[in-house]
């Protein structure tokens, strides 16, 4: 069943529950399809009287906002070995090539990595314990943590809102592009992370490779 269609037999009150759930989990470092999810909502928001786009945008921004923050304090107890576990869980998003890509871009970029990070698929699920590990300061983590989940959940539930309202009479053939768009977008930049983190890893293991001291057989 269409996503969409899915949520429309949904209540609203559950709509919300569920958007902020799923974005809240996503962002506590659970792979999770947080952005197809909002989207949906939100395009339903535009032909749904009973979904309103604020309760939506807000309950969105602050299941972000929530869970990046669970995510950090996870991260901030559980240092480099959560890493190394959530690898062995899940090695297709915490491989050691996608945690080092991740932990350049926050020496970077520091508290501007967990805003941008949000409007990435890979580094939404990254930012709130990747942030927690490398012991970010709460308070710089905390600015960039409400601004960055306000902006993103809010700024996409209103943009698709709108849209959803102008093109009314083609609403179904953009619902559904809508949400291709979404899973190319996330697609297209979990790839390339994936490329830059196999890079990574491969430069890694040359570098420790070279430090490693040859050994020299012993005399006969």
């Amino acid at each position: 069943m269409h996503v969409q269609e899915w949520l429309d037999t949904v209540p609203p009150a559950a709509v919300y529950a569920l958007v902020g759930l799923v974005i809240g989990l996503e962002s506590l470092g659970i792979p999770l399809p947080g952005e197809i999810i909002l989207v949906s909502a939100a395009l339903l928001s535009s032909q749904h009287a009973g979904i309103n786009p604020v309760v939506l945008g807000a309950c969105a921004s602050v299941g972000a906002v929530v869970g990046d923050s669970i995510g950090y304090a996870i991260g901030r107890k559980g240092g480099r070995p959560l890493l190394a576990w959530l690898g062995n869980k899940f090695p297709r998003h915490f491989s050691e090539g996608h945690v080092a890509t991740a932990e350049r871009s926050f020496e970077k970029w520091g508290m501007w990595a967990v805003f941008f990070g949000r409007f990435v698929a890979l580094l939404r699920i990254f930012a709130g314990p990747l942030a927690g590990v490398l012991r970010m300061p709460y308070w710089k983590f905390l600015i960039a943590n409400v601004l960055g989940g306000i902006v993103w959940a809010g700024g996409t539930t209103a943009v698709i809102y709108y849209v959803g309202i102008v093109a009314e009479s083609w609403l179904k053939k953009f619902s559904w592009l809508g949400l291709v768009l979404a899973v190319l977008i996330g697609l297209t930049s979990m790839l390339v992370l994936r490329r830059k983190a196999a890079k990574a890893t491969a430069t890694a293991e040359a570098q420790k490779q070279a430090a490693e001291p040859e050994t020299v057989p012993a005399a006969d």
